[in-house]
């Protein structure tokens, strides 16, 4: 599988869609879910061209996958979520739930979460 240019979240990157946006640099970018399924839903990608996890791993440079879940953990905090706990979602594949395919990670929580496995 190739990555897809036109994706949703290429998109944002390249500012052709507006996002609300939580946090940006050189290699990340953060906003709010537009169709939350906690009180906070925010996604968060890195600005590279990876499709998922096992892609963003094998490709990304170690300082850049380091910089993306030291940002994770930093909006976890920002958010007030690191006491009353939170979770981390990553799709992969069609399989896994993946709609779109440019890698990210959904941070949810502000309140009691539901069961992460079943259908």
């Amino acid at each position: 599988m190739s990555y897809d240019v036109n994706n949703i979240f290429a998109r944002i990157l390249r500012q052709e869609i507006p996002c609300n946006k939580v946090f940006e640099d050189d290699k990340v970018l953060a906003f709010h879910d537009v169709h939350p399924k906690a009180p906070i839903h925010i996604l968060i990608i890195p600005k590279g061209a990876y499709i998922n996890f096992h892609d963003f791993h094998q490709h990304a440079e170690p300082e850049t996958i380091i910089h993306l879940y030291k940002k994770v953990a930093d909006i976890a905090e920002q958010f007030n979520l690191q006491q009353s706990g939170y979770r981390l979602i990553t799709n992969c594949g069609v399989d896994g739930g993946q709609e779109v395919p440019h890698y990210h990670i959904h941070l949810v929580g502000g309140d009691k979460l539901g069961t992460a496995v079943g259908k």
